[in-house]
This record gives structure tokens, sequence and C-alpha cells, in this order.
């Protein structure tokens, strides 16, 4: 079998900066407030009148990626688009990004995993590729959540912590197996799925009942987070993916030379680092700057760190997040 290998890595993210000061002419909130709990100082949100959606900043970030790889529009052979927030509710933005950047009639899937969307994405892809099935795939994760959060008092404890923006990677074939993807792990424990969760529009709620009900006060189109809940399950489903991942490859903590969490909160990827004893050197975070990119995040933490000369040739880097539904995983690559 072969392996598969990130040969390019690119990200955009929206201009218009909102800071937590600017989040408190919105809502009662504050800056300590905010950073105190999830160490977010600001995100970036689509503004109003944009061209930005999920599909055209996961355009402009495939954009990079492909030059990057070296590579055409012409080489890419499939298409994984992770998203929790599509342009539409159907058809997906995988077959959008593949008209934006007027591609061949390659395939096109899409990935509702929500914060743990890219690392499914990733596993998918690659093993298209382990198969031999494609040559060069490009794995997106995009979000454009500010469009669809409450942004009054009332939303406050979800609505600070999420930004918009999007990455994108070119997985391709190499027959080095030392080299590129060694093993990913998923995992998956629906009965929590409604603890981290936006309810409507759903079956159970659908078009007629919407507009019958014609109801403002409705709160099931904005996102519904248990925080304590879902953090405390996800310090521990985030150690175990790590460790599930180093074991699978006869790998110990040390061996990390770089760890990439989902930025889901500050607080979480500072409790894994005391954990497992991991220095600043090994950890990349830059929730602070952008919030939580929910599919994006991984992908755009990735590049960040790859931009600032912090991962190299040869170095272990560990991907890991957790999220909605409740899914979680890991992904071991060795660079």
């Amino acid at each position: 079998m072969y392996n598969s290998k990130i040969t390019g890595l690119g990200y955009y993210v929206p201009d218009n900066v909102v800071t937590n000061d600017d989040l408190s002419k919105l809502m009662d909130t504050n800056d300590e407030w905010i950073q105190e709990r999830t160490g977010i100082k600001e995100r970036r949100w689509i503004k109003e009148g944009s061209d930005d959606t999920s599909a055209t900043m996961g355009v402009k970030a495939s954009r990079i990626a492909i030059e990057r790889a070296g590579l055409t529009k012409d080489d890419i052979d499939f298409i994984v688009f992770a998203t929790l927030s599509p342009d539409y509710y159907f058809p997906g933005g995988g077959v959008q990004l593949q008209d934006m950047l007027d591609m061949r009639t390659v395939g096109a899937v899409d990935i509702r995993n929500q914060c743990s969307g890219f690392i499914y994405a990733m596993s998918v892809a690659d093993q298209f590729i382990k198969t031999g099935m494609y040559k060069n795939i490009l794995v997106v994760g995009a979000e454009f959540h500010s469009g669809g959060l409450d942004k009054s008092t009332r939303g406050r404890g979800v609505s600070v912590i999420f930004g918009d923006g999007a990455g994108a990677a070119v997985l391709s074939r190499t027959e080095d197996n030392t080299k590129g993807i060694l093993s990913s792990h998923l995992h998956s424990e629906g009965k929590h799925a409604e603890e981290l969760t936006v309810l409507a529009p759903s079956i159970r709620h659908w078009v007629p009942s919407i507009i019958a009900a014609d109801d403002d006060s409705d709160e099931s189109y904005f996102p519904y987070m248990n925080g304590t809940f879902v953090f405390k399950h996800a310090v521990v489903r985030f150690s175990e993916a790590i460790v599930e991942g180093l074991q699978a490859n006869n790998l110990d903590v040390s061996d990390i030379n770089m760890l990439i969490p989902h930025q889901a909160n500050l607080r979480i990827s500072q409790f894994v680092q005391r954990k497992f004893k991991l220095t600043d050197d090994q950890i990349f975070n830059n929730i602070m700057k952008y919030g939580n990119t929910t599919a994006a995040s991984v992908i755009i933490a990735l590049t960040e760190a790859w931009e600032q000369g912090k991962i190299k040739d040869n170095d272990l880097v560990v991907l890991a997040a957790f999220g909605s539904g409740f899914t979680w995983g890991s992904v071991i690559i060795r660079w």
C-alpha cells in the first residue's frame, strides 16, 4: 500500500477582526470574562455584504495549498470537504469547490463531523490514497459561523467562541511508507449528541412547522452547548486519541515534535499540555486570534505552524480533535 503525504497547505480568514471589546457592545460580556473562560482575544467574522462563504473561503485556501504542492487544479483527483456550515442545506460544499476551481469532474464528498471534521476528512482521504485509487486529494475545512450565532446576551456563552475561516491540504501519494500519515483513529459516542447541537431546521422541526410557528423566540436554530459537560469529556477524549495514535505506532509522548489540537478552548489545550508534560514548542495554539473555527481549526493551525517553521522534515506531528456528536480522533504524521 501507499502512504499519503501532505504536499501543500493553505488557509484563509476574513479581514474583519472582532475583538472581545467589540462583542461587549453587542451583549453583556467583557474581555476579561471571555479570556478567562476560553483564552480567546479576537476572532474573524465575515462582514455583512462580503462575498465570503464557506465554499468561497475554501476555494481561496485551496488555491494556496495546490500552488504550494507544485500542482494545478487538473492534478486533483478527489475532494473531501468538511464543514457544519455549508452554503446550502444541500448540495454540499465539495461540489461547489469543484465548480469554483473549474476542476475536472472529479468526485467530491462532504464530511459533517463538526469540530473533528478535518480529522475525519484526512482519514477518509488517506484511505483512498493508501489503496491506490487516487493520487492527489484536496482536503478542505471551512466554516461560516458568524451568520448563525445569537449575538445577544442570551447567546453569549456560545457566540463569543466561534470564528470564520478555512484551510486546505493537498494529500499526495508516496511510496515511502516511513513518511506521511502513519495512522488515523476515529471514535463517536452519539448518546451525548444533544449536549452540543443545533436542533433546527430538522425533520422534527421542518419548513412547514417553522413557517407556521413564526416564533422569534425559538432558540433551536442557534448552537447549544453544555459547556462544562463538553469540557470534561473533551480533556479525556483528547488524551485517549493521542495515546491511541502513539501506541499504534510504537511511539511515546516524548517523540511528539508538534501537537496540533482542535482549537476549541485554550483551557482544554493547556490541560492536555500539562497532562503530557509538553513544552510550548511541542504544541501550537492560535485560538487567541481566530476563536473556534470548528472543521477549519486544525488545518488553519497546522498551516500557520508550518509557515512559522515550527514543523520540519521528519518531525512527528499529531493532529487531535473532539467535538459535537460526540466525535473525536487523531492523525499521526511523519513529516
